[in-house]
């Protein structure tokens, strides 16, 4: 027989008797100790040693069959969670919108007179467009559509900042990555202001040399945030959204494997808004067109899969986009309808047969009681609607 310490007690183990504890166990059977969940217990109940049999030692204890600790449950994050009404959001996301803008005019400014620009505002931001976003995502993307034709530098990067927010959170990514991927968009065209501005404002196509210039601005991004301090998906976000997987991006030619999935976020979200983007030589695009280019990019250019999601968090008709349904009325797009995209929630106040405004009405196009159905987008143009005017009184608190 041999006196052993509890901590040297192991499975496979004869036990003859204890002989010393704290408590009073009293072992009523003599046997192996076959599972360490049996040793824990003898510890827990105060055992300090015990004789064992040295002979009677088993060469293969049994498995400790003891069924596993429940794993607590983790429930997947709904990405259409609306903690707030779109009412009670937009007032906190145009302060945020407004935020940004002022934002960016000082770091232009900051660049232009040869000074390093505080990237911890950007990063504060990048927090309030994440929160917003969680809280009710609708309010930034209808802020997302209400663009200023000659505000375009501004306006992108705050769009693509909100969208890639509103996309990583459809895709599940962890928040603390969500704050570097709108802060990395927020600042991933700072590097335009270094272009001259004969190319940078010139419309219609650039002639190769100037395409050559413009090119630079992606790498002028990334060389600014470093120099600012920043590293990382940002850095990638700012200086990598021209690359394409066939290796024909720039300014690095990376391709394939080489292009994380970041980025390749990026990629689809700044072409998607630069493609529906008003300015003062071309109109926006529509959304199902822009998808439709996007899409004929794929594999080459953009990751389909990705593409994919993307329209799906977006919707066919994204949350701002000005339509008219069939009964002649004319109203904005408030909400999606994940379940039946071609059907989403608008927001009435104009009507194309009598050519006036009309008392604002919401309607539900899933709603199997409404008769009206979407007929098409349209511009503001195409029934002279003052937009701003609508944006003040129903969507602006």
């Amino acid at each position: 027989m041999k006196v052993i310490s509890i901590s040297q007690l192991q499975p496979g183990m004869f036990v003859q008797s204890v002989t010393k504890q704290t408590g009073r166990i009293k072992i009523k059977n003599q046997g192996w100790v076959k599972t360490q969940a049996s040793i824990d217990k003898l510890k827990k109940a105060g055992i300090l040693e015990i004789e064992i049999d040295p002979d009677k030692t088993l060469t293969t204890p049994e498995p400790d069959t003891q069924a596993p600790a429940p794993k607590a449950e983790i429930k997947k994050r709904d990405p259409w969670l609306k903690v707030h009404s779109s009412e009670q959001e937009m007032g906190k996301a145009k302060k945020l919108y407004d935020e940004a803008k002022t934002l960016q005019q000082k770091a232009f400014g900051d660049i232009k007179a040869g000074r390093d620009i505080d990237i911890a505002p950007f990063k504060e931001l990048a927090i309030g467009f994440m929160d917003s976003i969680f809280r009710n995502q609708d309010a930034l993307a209808c802020l997302t559509q209400m663009r200023q034709k000659d505000a375009y530098l501004l306006e992108h990067s705050i769009n693509v900042s909100i969208l890639m927010g509103i996309f990583a959170k459809h895709l599940g990514i962890e928040r603390d990555i969500i704050v570097e991927l709108t802060t990395g968009a927020l600042l991933h065209d700072i590097g335009k202001i270094k272009i001259p501005d004969e190319v940078l404002n010139k419309p219609g196509r650039f002639s190769d040399d100037e395409f050559k210039i413009m090119q630079n601005h992606a790498l002028y991004s990334k060389q600014i945030l470093e120099e600012a301090g920043l590293t990382g998906i940002a850095v990638d976000i700012a200086g990598l959204h021209h690359e394409r997987l066939d290796g024909k991006g720039y300014p690095f030619a990376k391709k394939g494997d080489e292009i994380s999935q970041y980025v390749r976020m990026a990629s689809i979200v700044d072409v998607y808004d630069a493609l529906t983007a008003e300015r003062v030589y071309k109109a926006g695009m529509e959304p199902i067109k822009a998808f439709k280019i996007l899409k004929d990019g794929c594999p080459d250019s953009f990751d389909g899969e990705l593409l994919t999601k993307f329209i799906q968090c977006i919707g066919i008709h994204p949350v701002g986009t000005l339509v008219r349904l069939s009964s002649q009325k004319v109203g904005l797009v408030t909400q999606s309808n994940p379940e039946t995209p071609l059907k989403p929630v608008v927001k009435t106040f104009y009507s194309a047969k009598h050519g006036r405004y009309t008392e604002m009405q919401d309607i539900n196009l899933a709603n199997k009681k409404t008769a009206d159905k979407l007929e098409s987008t349209v511009k503001p143009t195409d029934y002279n609607i003052d937009l701003e005017r609508f944006y003040k009184n129903a969507i602006l608190p």
